[in-house]
Order: C-alpha cells, then sequence, then structure tokens
C-alpha cells in the first residue's frame, strides 16, 4: 500500500525555498518598470479645491501625471461594493483617485508615474494640492451623535442597520430572574502583514492583453474586477499572485485603487508599471478593523442558564464600505459560540468615520464577538458564585442536539446550522491541559509569596469553508509528475503541502511526485480565494474530487491494457496493479500515455500512443464521444452551507502588583477542525493566530486624534509583541468530523486569534479579584491597568 500522507505532520515543502531566499514576491517583479507613486491627503476631510502640477513637470525621469479629471468611463468611477446586502442602505466607496472630497488621511489624490520611485516620490512632493478644510468626524462615539457627518447624503452616518432575532429576547430577559447588562469596547487595530500591498502590470499592445501580478487573496477576483473597470474580455486579463507575505484579510479586497490604476497606466504607456506600498501607506490608505462599542444585555435563571440575550453593537466601518457589513454580520452571528442563549436579540449599526476603511483582519468580527460572549459568562459566573467554567458547560449545546439551528442568517447567506462539535469532550481537555481544577492551590501559592497570578478560558465556535465553491485540476504527466492547480491563492498556509497530501492519497501517488499551482488564472480560471478559514475545506475537497475522477479514468485505460475490470485494480505507488496478483501492473504515467492517442511518436514511451501499436476497435473512434485526450480532470466543490470548526483557550497570567506589567505564564489551545490533514500545519495557524491574538489583547491599537490624524502610523510608534511576548503555546485537538464534505474537513486558519482577547481579559481580571477589577475594553496596557487599579481604590474609598 501506498503510504498515507493525510493526518501526518509533514514538514511544509514550500519552506527550503522561502527560508533560502529563493521566494518571489511582488517587488521582486519587474526590475525594469516604471515606478507609480501616489500624493495622499494629510486631512481626515476636505473638498479639493485645486490641484497644480506645475513644479512636477520639471522632475527628469517623470513620465506621467493623473488626476480624477484624467480618469476615462468606468476607470474613473467608484470601486464596487463587493458584498451587496439589504441592511447596506447607504454604501460607499470611493473613486480610484478623489474625485472632489477626501475622507481619510491617506486617500489618494494623483498618481505619478516616473522612471524610478525615487523621481516619482519627488514629483509628488512638488504638487500642490489646495484643500478647504471640513470637520472630521472620528470615533464610534462622534459617529453615533450624527451631529456632523461624514457622507453629506448619509443621515446619522450610519451605512447599515440590521437586526435579527429568535424567539422573544427582550420579554425573555424582563421575566428572568437575574438580569445584568455590559458595555464592552474593541479598539481598532489592522492586519499590518510583513509585505504590503503591490501591483505590476504589463500591457501587451499586438494581442491586447494584460498581465497583472499583485499580492491579493484573490487573483480570480481581482481579473474579473479589472476586466469589468478596463472595460476588457475576461480572457485578455492575466492575473498571477506571486509568493504573497501575508495577508491575513486586508489583501482579500479587490479591486484596490492603485489595482486599477497601475493596470490602466500600464496600457495607457505602452510599458510595465509597478507600485509597491510603503509601510507608512499600509498604516493610512490599506484598511483596518476590530473597532466596535457593544451594549450586552442578558437574563439568566440562578443555575447561570441563559434565558435571554439581546446585545447592540456600533460598528466603526471608517470612510468606506468596500466589503460591504461582513464584519459586523460574523460579529453578531458567531457571538453566540457553543451555547443556546435562549431567545437571542441582536442588533448592529455600522457607522461612518473619517478614518480608514474597515474591512476583515484575521478573524473578521468573530474576536469581537467572542469578547462579547464570555465577558457575559464571567459576569454570570461572578454574580452567582460559581466556576467560570461551569457557567458555560450548562449553556453548551450537546453533541446529540447536531445539526444545531440557530434560526438566524450567516455570513454568506445560509443559515447558522452547526454541522458537528462535541463542546463538553473540548472542555474537559482544555481544563486537563492548563490544571483547571488544580489552579487554586497555585493561586493560594502566589499570594503567599506576594504575587498575583489568574487564570481564564474562552470558548469559540467559527463558521469555515463558506461558499460558493472552489475548484481544482489534477493532471498526470507522461513522466509521473502529478501537477495540481486550484484558483485561490496562497499566503503562507502551507497549500503546496496540504493539496499534495490530499492528492497524493487518493490516486495512490508519491508526495514528492505531486506539483501545486495555486493563485495563477492562467492555470486555473474560476475561484473565489482565500478567506474565512475556508481554503483546506473548499480546495481541499476540490482536489480530492478532481483526483478521484483522474483515478477513475486511470484504472478504466489500465483495465484496458491490462485486460482486467478496473474494479479489480488498486494504484499503489504510482502503479496501476491487478489486486492479488504479482507483475501485472502498468505504471500510472503509461496509463497518462496512452489517455492521448497519438499520431506522432516523440520518444519510446509515446510509441505506445500511436496508431499501429496495437490492435484497435474499428468501430470505435480512438476517443469515445463521452471522453477526452490527457490524464487529466476537473471538478469543483460547493458547499450547502458552511462548517463549524470549535475551540477553547485558557491562560494564566501574572500582574506585577506595583509597575501592573501583565505576562503570560501559560497558554492552551484544545481545537477541532474535523480530520485533520497536517497537525504540523493546524499546529502553526493556531501559533500564528494566538500572536496576533496576544497582540490585539495587549499591544496593538491604532490611535487617531481628534482631528482624524493616526498618531501611530509605524513600527517605530504601533507596538507588536516580539517572540519573547509570546508565551509556548500548548495544544490539543478534538477530530469531529464534518458530514458536510467529502473529507470531513472544517477549517482552522483563524482559530488561534478569536478568543484571546476574552481569554486573557478573564485571567487578568481573575489575578485582580482583590482589586475587584472589571476590564470591559481590549487593548489592555499596564498603565490602563494601573489607572483601574486606582480607580478600583477610589471606589472603595468613596464607599
Amino acid at each position: 500500500m501506498t503510504t498515507r500522507t493525510v493526518g501526518e505532520p509533514i514538514a511544509r515543502r514550500e519552506d527550503p525555498r522561502l527560508l533560502t531566499g529563493q521566494g518571489r514576491f511582488l517587488d521582486d517583479i519587474g526590475s525594469a518598470a516604471l515606478a507609480a507613486a501616489f500624493v495622499r491627503s494629510p486631512h481626515a476631510h476636505a473638498r479639493i479645491v485645486d490641484i497644480d502640477v506645475t513644479d512636477a513637470l520639471a522632475v527628469d525621469g517623470l513620465v506621467a501625471i493623473y488626476t480624477h479629471d484624467d480618469l476615462p468611463g468606468r476607470v474613473g468611477e467608484t470601486l464596487p461594493v463587493l458584498i451587496p446586502h439589504e441592511a447596506l442602505t447607504h454604501g460607499r466607496t470611493a473613486c480610484p483617485l478623489a474625485k472632489n472630497e477626501v475622507n481619510h488621511v491617506g486617500e489618494a489624490i494623483v498618481m505619478v508615474v516616473a522612471t524610478d520611485r525615487y523621481l516619482a516620490e519627488d514629483a509628488c512632493e512638488r504638487i500642490r494640492v489646495d484643500y478647504e478644510l471640513l470637520p472630521p468626524v472620528v470615533g464610534i462615539e462622534a459617529a453615533r451623535d450624527g451631529d456632523l457627518l461624514v457622507h453629506d447624503d448619509v443621515p446619522g452616518n450610519v451605512s447599515a442597520h440590521l437586526v435579527q432575532e429568535t424567539g422573544d429576547a427582550r420579554a425573555a430577559i424582563d421575566t428572568a430572574p437575574r438580569v445584568l447588562d455590559l458595555d464592552l469596547e474593541i479598539e481598532r487595530s489592522a492586519s499590518t502583514p510583513l509585505e504590503g500591498r503591490g501591483v505590476h502590470a504589463r500591457w501587451d499592445g499586438d494581442d491586447h492583453s494584460l498581465r497583472v501580478y499583485t499580492s491579493t487573496q484573490a487573483s480570480t477576483s481581482v481579473r474579473a474586477a479589472l476586466a469589468a473597470k478596463l472595460e476588457l474580455p475576461l480572457d485578455r486579463v492575466e492575473v498571477i499572485a506571486p509568493d504573497v507575505g501575508g495577508g491575513f484579510g486586508v489583501k482579500i479586497v479587490h479591486p484596490w485603487p492603485e489595482e486599477v490604476l497601475v493596470a490602466w497606466a500600464a496600457i495607457m504607456l505602452g510599458q510595465e508599471v509597478k507600485w509597491t506600498e510603503d509601510r507608512r501607506e499600509h498604516f493610512v490608505s490599506a484598511a483596518h478593523e476590530r473597532g466596535q462599542l457593544q451594549h450586552v444585555r442578558v437574563g439568566y435563571d440562578d443555575d447561570g442558564h441563559l434565558l435571554g440575550l439581546d446585545v447592540t453593537i456600533w460598528h466603526d466601518n471608517g470612510a468606506y464600505t468596500p466589503y460591504g457589513i461582513i464584519v459586523p454580520i460574523i460579529t453578531t452571528t458567531q457571538l453566540l459560540g457553543p451555547y443556546k442563549p435562549g431567545a437571542y436579540r441582536a442588533e448592529f449599526h455600522s457607522l461612518y468615520t473619517n478614518t480608514v476603511a474597515v474591512t476583515p483582519y484575521r478573524g473578521a468580527g468573530r474576536p469581537q464577538g467572542c469578547f462579547a460572549m464570555e465577558r457575559t459568562m464571567d459576569a454570570i459566573a461572578a454574580d452567582l458564585g460559581l466556576d467560570r467554567a461551569v457557567v458555560r458547560e450548562r449553556n453548551f449545546i450537546g453533541p446529540d442536539e447536531m445539526p444545531y439551528d440557530h434560526g438566524l442568517t450567516f455570513q454568506d447567506g445560509r443559515p447558522l446550522i452547526y454541522d458537528s462539535g462535541d463542546y463538553p469532550a473540548t472542555l474537559a481537555k482544555v481544563k486537563k491541559l492548563i490544571g483547571w481544577d488544580e489552579f487554586e492551590a497555585i493561586r493560594d501559592e502566589a499570594r503567599a509569596a506576594g504575587r498575583r497570578v489568574g487564570i481564564g478560558l474562552g470558548c469559540y465556535v467559527e463558521g469555515t469553508g463558506v461558499g460558493p465553491y472552489e475548484g481544482g485540476f489534477v493532471k498526470v504527466e507522461t513522466d509521473g509528475t502529478v501537477v495540481v492547480a486550484t484558483g485561490l491563492t496562497t499566503q503562507g498556509q502551507g497549500h503546496q503541502t496540504v493539496f499534495a497530501q490530499v492528492v497524493a492519497d487518493e490516486l495512490g501517488v508519491a508526495l514528492d511526485d505531486v506539483v501545486v499551482t495555486t493563485g495563477d488564472t492562467r492555470r486555473f480560471g474560476y475561484a473565489v480565494g482565500t478567506f474565512a478559514s475556508r481554503a483546506a475545506v473548499m480546495s481541499g475537497n476540490a482536489v480530492a474530487l478532481a483526483a478521484r475522477k483522474v483515478r477513475q479514468k486511470a484504472l478504466r485505460i489500465a483495465g484496458e491494457a491490462l485486460e482486467a475490470d478496473p474494479r479489480d485494480l488498486e494504484i499503489v505507488d504510482g502503479v496501476v496493479q491487478v489486486k492479488g496478483v504479482p507483475g501485472a501492473t502498468i505504471p500510472l504515467r503509461t496509463a497518462a500515455v496512452l489517455s492521448n492517442p497519438l499520431r506522432y511518436a516523440f520518444d519510446a514511451e509515446s510509441q505506445r500512443a500511436t496508431q499501429f501499436a496495437a490492435p484497435a476497435d474499428p468501430d470505435r473512434p480512438p476517443v469515445a464521444d463521452d471522453d477526452e485526450p490527457g490524464l487529466e480532470g476537473t471538478d469543483y466543490y460547493s458547499p450547502p452551507r458552511s462548517t463549524f470548526a470549535n475551540g477553547m483557550h485558557a491562560a494564566i497570567v501574572e500582574t506585577d502588583p506595583e509597575t501592573a506589567e501583565i505576562s503570560i505564564l501559560r497558554y492552551c489551545v484544545v481545537h477541532d477542525c474535523g480530520t485533520l490533514i497536517n497537525p504540523r500545519i493546524v499546529q502553526g495557524q493556531i501559533h500564528g493566530g494566538v500572536a496576533q491574538g496576544v497582540g490585539g489583547a495587549l499591544y496593538e491599537k491604532l490611535v487617531y486624534d481628534d482631528a482624524g490624524q493616526l498618531l501611530n502610523a509605524s513600527f517605530m510608534d504601533f507596538l507588536m509583541p516580539y517572540a519573547s511576548e509570546i508565551p509556548v503555546i500548548e495544544t490539543d485537538h478534538l477530530q469531529t468530523p464534518s458530514p458536510l464534505n467529502p473529507l470531513g474537513i472544517k477549517g482552522a486558519g483563524e482559530a488561534g486569534v478569536i478568543p484571546v482577547s476574552a481569554v486573557l481579559a478573564s485571567a487578568i481580571e481573575d489575578a485582580e479579584s482583590s482589586q475587584g477589577i472589571r476590564i470591559s475594553r481590549m487593548p489592555i496596557s499596564p498603565s490602563e491597568l494601573y489607572h483601574l487599579r486606582a480607580e478600583a481604590t477610589n471606589e472603595e474609598g468613596d464607599s
């Protein structure tokens, strides 16, 4: 039997190339291309009165200057709202270059093209833009007040308002034995991948074709968007994602203004054009996420069972809504986690501010929802004097209740129905891993030594594998190489390893014989993209289905050659053989040769497929009516609805009694993503997610002043954790396969980040229990914890 690889912790095949400097990223492409740079608004809100380019014309090496007035037809129109929704009644997007008004610092106004980036930047500095300043709207409170407007035609700054409800939550709460109200806040942050955005475009005037390289999470979607914007036939546009140095959601947006403009400039100038984003540009002109205010009202009984839950969220969507309202939809639906809430009502208002647009960032609304739900669970436990784990378990959906229908609509427009999971088993695992039941002794020992330690817990359910579809192509070459292609893109997830494992097992070939390509529209033209923990679920199943087609064809061809029934054949180590009959074999590569009837022989192997090589049935065509040449197959996987992974994290922290410094002593994760293709890669995804979660909980936040200026738009000022701040992450897994797809897979890409703020808030609050501190806002810094202590002391003195 061929050694199976699915489920094995195989090392990533990509790493030797990437770690030895052989990666090919966007800025490695087009060294001879013209360079683009942009004049961006220094103001958060202003009308453009005049643009004077006179002084820039004297710059040697200048090639072109473009303002909005130069953009023809659809090129100059507003960018699309990618995901329309009936609740998004006032969706607004920017033009590629600002037309009359700018709505955040960093909005592009002028594009300059020169022979190199230095000269393009020099020309930008010489362009004078006159502004009429307008009052900015900064922060959710200011947007909610509605005294000032971001867009004159959007009343109250409300882009969208949506309510989803099951049962009568308010009535259930009003009649509940116990009621709590919580006001919570998650502050704004950003993805900040190691590689920013970038695009390189080349126009072939002879055949009127455009090739674009872009650092994206959705190459096929960029292709469709550019074809529409530039009014080109789709088959005249190629889009390729080279190696991409991280995405985390920000690169799922498409088309970015720069993608449209660079491609259009390449057509206009008949030369290659490239733009690579610098770090400040990324901070002020890409996208942010996370910022929300939340009000939770919950009713429950004396045992902690939820009876009714009413949540209102005010979501900061920045100046524009290019990705619709997916983030707050996810927050209000994924907030429920593994619990039965009783009656549930969720309402959100998505609000405009004069800040950078908000689009999904790893977790995409789930960390905010998890924070709201888990803080609520902790508050109920505190009110009742119960163990926090006990309150959670009393409200779990049971494994025998799967599939569980919440009666809501998820971000994919499909019902919010959990497909599988065993939440009590996950809780038992994480409690054992962290030593939950033994922690009181540890706390007592620490207190005796004058130390403050605390333990926290957080649970989550993550919708993964959202549709509508992904496809896969598998082909066996005549040398035995198996070529695999899928249209979604890769930003470090290990797709070249994982998809090769799936195909190798399906075909019975060696892993080293499989070559995987992603994100290249020349290889696979129809796809959706890499986001929402969907790659393994969607493309994993698609390449498996395609490989099964290839396997069936290979067995049929081999059966004809061996004069055997295909049902009696198997493929072992790349060789088709009759089960139990030694020597009755044919290599898979030979089946590939025979799959393509030839007139001409190019080598000794191909002679076997020519017309005189073997007797043929004169009444049958060489290629049957229902067949086609080549040992290859294409298939698509389209799910009925999302799969739902789940997990639980627990942490032990220490807070310094004097300085309020917060240290994470232990961090444990138990995760259930169904069938594990590669445990090592899943573990890496969890580790990376937890690292980002720690950043979001303790360090990373974007700070705007009242004028809409981003005060920490650099890595000197935007605080991120180093490896020294990330604890050793202890992991365990539970596997409850999904019944919704052939491989039983659920996603894992965002799991690590989702509950971290909730877990650490719980642990810090527990460490500070003697102070009576309640943590309602994240991230939290030592100085903020210090001030919370002072406030608690003052309140105690006043009482």
